[in-house]
């Protein structure tokens, strides 16, 4: 990209880098939030199992579904302008859900909150392509990953420990303040993108989405990327905590330092294969093996914690939030593929299915949750989290070829 040709590297992160991955930051935060503010909440308001996995999974549904329209206003209007407004919304729903009286306003703010983030990593993709050269792409992508993670790593033994102190509410007032502060940060320091040409009409965007749906390489790899997420995040989120608590007898400061542990290897392992792709491209190597590797170890893991073993099973899950930060890489992949004017489209369709599918699964699966964990060793939602790993390894192992299509 020429625009980054003349600009140093403290003007990228302090004008794009950094004000685009703190609103990622607050994004992840929200999304992890309930694994420890659930019990929290469930007491005050008398909620059963099935209410608290819907009150988790509304925020992916809210997210998945406006992948499409968001990618749609990327492209016409830009990162900065978009993500900026959304977290608005974000904040709104996080004041909602802090002075939330019922259940329902619970459900209307979580949902305001998904709605608000979703646009946080794919603004910060579109504004790295449009800013960074190229061949930085996935490491510049890994490390907005690992900076998204330390909202997740916020809200373990930190969040544990400021609950002794204050309550549910207090905290989800705190996060809209971050909210409003990322979205400050995205409209005053992120510099506009410059058209050279007035923008497509609505029609020719929905062209593009078209398109794109209709490449055969593109759909391969979002069904990949679909089954790594959906395990990722709905484990990561939610299920990991849950199991920690209920099939290892972990107790509340336990879980909160287990998945410390946890996310302070999902960030080394954003970093680390970040920083192998960068050097892989520089040789002109495909990037290919490291995601199938990753994958392929990522579901052995899985595979090994489904068949009920606790000896060992922090390090386990630690090694499988390690692995399966490796399909990120595809998203480096996506952006090569085509014009930077574009990623956004691509983007926000390959997003689309993980957070549908995340979503719906943490519905059903937290209401069965209670009754079976203890016996069988592990949650439905993991159990289903271990059919997409399997998914996802015969997709990238046995048929890495058709993929590579994105790279040539």
């Amino acid at each position: 990209m020429s625009s980054s040709s003349h600009r140093s590297d403290a003007w990228l992160t302090l004008r794009v880098f950094l004000p685009f991955v703190a609103g990622y930051y607050v994004s992840y935060a929200f999304r992890s939030i309930n694994a420890l503010l659930g019990p929290h909440i469930t007491a005050e308001l008398d909620l059963g199992a099935a209410d608290l996995g819907l009150l988790t999974s509304v925020y992916f549904l809210a997210f998945a579904l406006a992948q499409i329209p968001m990618g749609v206003l990327l492209y016409r209007y830009g990162p900065r302008r978009v993500d900026a407004v959304l977290l608005l919304v974000a904040t709104a729903g996080a004041f909602a859900f802090a002075r939330a009286p019922s259940f329902g306003f619970l459900i209307l703010g979580r949902a305001l909150v998904g709605l608000g983030v979703s646009v946080c990593l794919m603004s910060s993709f579109q504004a790295f392509a449009l800013w960074y050269p190229k061949e930085r792409l996935a490491t510049i992508n890994s490390r907005a990953f690992a900076v998204g993670i330390l909202g997740a790593v916020t809200v373990t033994v930190p969040l544990e420990m400021a609950l002794r102190a204050i309550d549910w509410r207090t905290i989800a007032v705190f996060f809209a303040l971050a909210a409003l502060a990322a979205s400050a940060a995205v409209f005053y320091a992120a510099p506009e993108r410059r058209r050279v040409a007035a923008p497509d009409s609505l029609a020719v965007a929905l062209g593009g989405v078209r398109a794109l749906l209709a490449d055969a390489a593109f759909r391969r790899t979002v069904v990949m990327v679909s089954a790594s997420q959906c395990a990722a995040m709905s484990l990561g989120t939610l299920w990991i905590a849950t199991w920690l608590r209920d099939v290892a007898g972990y107790d509340p400061v336990q879980v909160g330092r287990g998945l410390l542990v946890v996310n302070g290897t999902l960030i080394a392992g954003y970093l680390a294969f970040g920083r192998l792709a960068e050097l892989r491209a520089r040789r002109g190597a495909s990037i290919l093996p490291l995601i199938a590797g990753g994958v392929g170890t990522a579901s052995l893991c899985l595979a090994v914690l489904a068949l009920g073993v606790t000896t060992g099973a922090l390090a386990l899950w630690a090694a499988f939030t390690f692995s399966s930060s490796a399909a990120t890489l595809a998203y480096a992949l996506l952006l090569r593929r085509g014009a930077p004017q574009h990623d956004g489209q691509q983007l926000r369709v390959s997003r689309h299915v993980p957070g549908a599918v995340a979503g719906g699964t943490g519905a059903r699966a937290l209401a069965a949750q209670r009754r079976r964990l203890r016996a069988a060793g592990l949650s439905l939602g993991a159990r289903r989290a271990v059919a997409a790993a399997a998914r996802r390894a015969r997709l990238v192992l046995a048929r890495p070829a058709p993929v590579r299509e994105l790279v040539s």
